[in-house]
């Protein structure tokens, strides 16, 4: 079984910024969600995933957290905003059910390129 640890930033809507480390970013998200727990998120309402990584080492997870954790506010701000400019909360479809893409079946039986609408799957003459 492999591991996935994930060091995470979420922010309130104001921009009030929470670093955290979890085995389980979409349990660990929904609970800041929820306020399932008392304290800093729940009293700042922080609740939208802006940036994360994913490790497979708790010990490098670990080293990460500790070194954004150190990181002066301006420069947290420049790691979220390299990667998500609009601060977009990045869990928010995690929980909406897949809808499965629509496929043309002609398309896979061309090797990937479109036929023209008058090709026939039938090869009838005529």
């Amino acid at each position: 079984m492999q591991h996935r640890y994930s060091v995470y930033i979420m922010a309130s809507r104001s921009h009030t910024l929470y670093i955290g480390m979890t085995n389980d970013l979409p349990r660990r998200v929904r609970e800041h969600k929820n306020h399932s727990f008392e304290g800093f998120t729940a009293h700042y309402n922080i609740d939208r995933l802006v940036w994360y990584e994913v490790y497979p080492y708790v010990r490098s997870a670990i080293a990460r957290e500790k070194q954004l954790k150190g990181w002066l506010r301006e420069r947290k701000i420049h790691l979220i905003e390299d990667s998500n400019p609009t601060w977009q909360d990045l869990s928010e479809d995690w929980e909406r059910p897949i809808v499965p893409l629509r496929t043309d079946r002609r398309s896979f039986d061309s090797g990937g390129q479109q036929q023209p609408a008058s090709a026939q799957d039938d090869n009838s003459e005529g």
